[in-house]
């Protein structure tokens, strides 16, 4: 378990980390005219996911769950190709990429590193996450109810960022989310 919880420590200063570089590039984005999308359910987001982290903890000590290897250690697999997924989105987007949605007009779409392949490589790196790093340590209430509010709140946030590409009635550039994408 001490494994573990050094595990959900390290995914959350990763958490912390993003917050950071989004803020300095929310800054830039702002300077160059960006305009914000959504913000309404940014709060819902930053809740969620730190309670995926809180549940985490709190699911395998509360309820004596196990490591069971057959489950821990894919999942391990599953948590760390998610951050693999992740940091190439960051990396592919630069200063675009942030936790919000915000968009630069004018700014041409990337389709760069991940972008080439699917439209928001982000989320899948969020989905994958939300459930495998519950499951390392068997926490499938945790994954179950991540995933289950995370598709509902992915739901918003996809179509928030899809107006935002349609903003104006012109192709535009999206934005990212906690720990998502953007292409602005």
């Amino acid at each position: 378990m001490t494994l573990y919880l050094l595990l959900i420590g390290l995914v959350a200063a990763e958490r912390l980390a993003e917050l950071v570089t989004a803020r300095r590039h929310t800054a830039w984005t702002l300077a160059q005219g960006g305009r914000e999308y959504g913000r309404r359910h940014y709060p819902a987001m930053v809740a969620l996911h730190t309670a995926l982290l809180v549940g985490c903890a709190v699911e395998p000590l509360a309820a004596g769950r196990p490591f069971i290897p057959v489950l821990g250690w894919p999942a391990l697999a599953l948590v760390l190709a998610a951050q693999v997924l992740r940091w190439w989105c960051i990396a592919t987007l630069g200063r675009r990429w942030n936790t919000r949605v915000l968009v630069v007009p004018g700014l041409p779409l990337v389709a760069a590193g991940p972008y080439r392949l699917l439209r928001h490589p982000n989320y899948v790196a969020v989905v994958v996450e939300g459930f495998a790093l519950p499951l390392v340590h068997t926490a499938w209430l945790t994954a179950l109810g991540f995933t289950a509010l995370n598709l509902l709140l992915l739901r918003v946030r996809i179509g928030c960022e899809e107006a935002a590409l349609t903003d104006g009635g012109r192709l535009r550039a999206p934005a990212s989310v906690p720990t998502s994408g953007s292409r602005s």
